[in-house]
């Protein structure tokens, strides 16, 4: 029950803070340094999301061949580096990651 409490919290609470900015009505202009900035918090995020998974999938480190999601990560990584298009690397991951998964 603690759980669903904290999620539905943590649901509100953003509910708030992005309805926030709808109600004030006024348009935030942030400084260029801080625009340029804000443009790697998305990637930072996510980062900061997949590489402990990819690198611990079961609770302990995992540096080997075997590990699929590491190499689905590291293939993302490289196609969306490589081509500059994030949709398609991700797709092709997906699909690596799943043919890594269905063998190993």
């Amino acid at each position: 029950m603690n759980v669903w409490l904290a999620i539905i919290g943590m649901a509100l609470l953003t509910l708030a803070i992005r309805a926030s900015f709808l109600v004030l009505g006024r348009r935030w202009v942030f400084p260029p340094w801080l625009a340029r900035a804000l443009h790697y918090v998305p990637v930072a995020v996510l980062s900061a999301l997949v590489v402990p998974m990819a690198l611990a999938p079961g609770g302990s480190i995992a540096l080997s061949w075997q590990n699929s999601y590491l190499i689905g990560t590291v293939c993302a990584g490289a196609l969306a580096w490589y081509s500059g298009r994030t949709l398609p690397a991700l797709l092709a991951s997906f699909a690596l990651f799943g043919v890594l998964r269905y063998f190993a």
